[in-house]
């Protein structure tokens, strides 16, 4: 038997306004999200009970039916079916379909991992999960692979290194500090224009190193499609079987799990910025000479105007 309280809700006028979401065309799935967790307080009790329900499992309510929705939420279904239209649905299975895509906004960004909160915990956390990327980077490096990217880098008449968004862009600013000093003519850029402009003149003789860390980056699949109908050769450290590594000559693949900590910054810079340190290294080596030699010039300007000595870091 329907409860008395639930029908005098479902013919009572809402007690607070609509979500702005509920106007207009249907809302994409992180509206959806964000409008079933309520957090500016719009949803009557009924409804917060109906979306509690719902987010407790969302695959359950993915693939269930409006019946079975309204018996776990202890609602009826017309109840549900008003509850979808209050959203900005258009029916309940219109509802289902913008629920089942939230799954790709990230459902570890509904209910975020809080697993660590005292300094102790979350240095803890850091280090290890570092720790964890540099180990699984370096047991699943292809080494051959690595042979031939740096050698590649080391004979190139210029390097140019695209990355775009804050991880990758700092990768490819690091490949350019780490060849600069060792006599690399190398440029870093980090804007999707000038990429494309650069491949477009690429000459014989350069090699393009693009870093993408989802390897859904179109605009570096652009550029390395325009470098290979050009014969320039491309490297990309990126994941595996991605648009980007597709699109590239040699693939450096970095595959690693991210975990469901949203606060924690990637794990994978610390496997990437490692990558970068092995092709320097590597780099280096091909012609000693000449890397002691410039290294030791700009060693030499570091102690003549700044440090006074050599007790300082390496590199600076």
């Amino acid at each position: 038997m329907t409860d008395l309280k639930e029908t005098a809700s479902e013919t009572a006028p809402p007690a607070n306004p609509a979500p702005p979401e509920a106007s207009g065309a249907t809302m994409g799935a992180s509206g959806l999200i964000a409008a079933l967790t309520d957090e500016e307080g719009r949803l009557s009790a009924l409804e917060r009970r109906l979306a509690q329900s719902v987010l407790a499992d969302v695959n359950y309510a993915t693939n269930a039916s409006i019946t079975e929705i309204a018996a776990r939420a202890g609602v009826s279904p017309p109840t549900v079916t008003r509850f979808c239209r209050r959203l900005g649905c258009a029916s309940f299975s219109d509802f289902k379909v913008q629920l089942a895509k939230s799954a790709y906004v990230g459902l570890r960004y509904l209910k975020p991992e809080s697993v660590t909160s005292t300094a102790a915990e979350v240095a803890e956390d850091i280090v290890t999960k570092a720790q964890n990327a540099l180990f699984e980077m370096h047991r699943n490096l292809d080494l051959a692979v690595i042979e031939r990217a740096a050698a590649l880098l080391a004979g190139a008449g210029m390097i140019y290194a695209f990355g775009a968004g804050g991880n990758s862009s700092m990768i490819v600013n690091e490949l350019q500090n780490r060849l600069f000093r060792l006599g690399a003519r190398v440029s870093a850029s980090n804007d999707h224009g000038m990429n494309l402009m650069l491949s477009a003149a690429a000459e014989p003789g350069t090699v393009v190193f693009g870093s993408s860390f989802t390897g859904r980056n179109a605009e570096l699949v652009r550029c390395f499609q325009v470098l290979r109908d050009r014969g320039v050769p491309t490297i990309a450290l990126t994941q595996s079987g991605s648009p980007v590594a597709e699109a590239a000559d040699l693939v450096i693949a970095v595959d690693l799990p991210e975990g469901q900590n949203i606060f924690r910054a990637s794990s994978t810079r610390y496997a990437s910025l490692a990558v970068v340190d092995i092709l320097a290294n590597l780099v280096a080596y091909a012609d000693r000479v000449r890397s002691a030699r410039i290294l030791r010039g700009i060693k030499e300007q570091l102690i003549r105007h700044r440090d006074g000595d050599d007790r300082q870091l390496l590199g600076d």
